[in-house]
């Protein structure tokens, strides 16, 4: 089976959205961007929900790309380069290359036909009850947690009926206040 990666860059107290919806306060400088680049670049296929990929389908074309600094630039390419499904059942129709849409979870058939990880993003996990066995069969989970704290509605990790356990494989702390931890699913 492929390495199944869950990513979520959060609030120190685990949301990944602030009570309007927006994520703007997790917007980095230019060493965290970077070192994101050098994680995501093995990525082979990104999976979203709806909301998330309309956020993301930015980089199928940015513009003025060219003018940007090379962290953006690379950006772009990792994630043109990767295959990318979308779980919605409400989307309709796709504007990037190599994505498609599914409308229930292939989340296992998808993973383990990829030799490449797959990255499953916080926003593509539904809120329904399956989410407990999508985080579950992750095989590692990374999270960025930036030097913010509120409550809002949608946390980054299930609730409080869900224990999956993990071995921590990295960290890193950056000038900005965010901290990135790595860690494998234990058995």
């Amino acid at each position: 089976m492929a390495k199944l990666i869950y990513s979520a860059i959060t609030s120190l107290d685990g949301y990944i959205e602030d009570a309007e919806g927006k994520f703007e306060w997790a917007e980095p400088d230019e060493e965290l961007p970077a070192f994101v680049n050098d994680v995501e670049r093995p990525v082979g296929m990104y999976l979203y929900g709806r909301r998330m990929y309309e956020t993301m389908v930015f980089w199928e074309s940015p513009p003025e790309l060219t003018a940007q600094p090379p962290f953006v630039q690379d950006f772009a390419g990792i994630w043109q380069r990767a295959d990318k499904i979308v779980y919605s059942r409400t989307l309709q129709a796709v504007t990037s290359a190599r994505t498609l849409i599914e409308q229930s979870s292939t989340l296992r058939r998808s993973g383990s036909s990829r030799r490449k990880p797959a990255l499953i993003s916080a926003w593509a996990v539904p809120r329904s009850r399956p989410r407990r066995s999508r985080l579950g069969s992750s095989t590692s989970t990374s999270c960025s947690s930036c030097p913010s704290w509120w409550e809002a509605d949608k946390r980054s990790l299930p609730g409080n009926d869900v224990r999956v356990n993990l071995e921590l494989l990295d960290q890193r702390r950056f000038r900005n206040g965010t901290v990135y931890l790595h860690y494998r699913t234990r058995s």
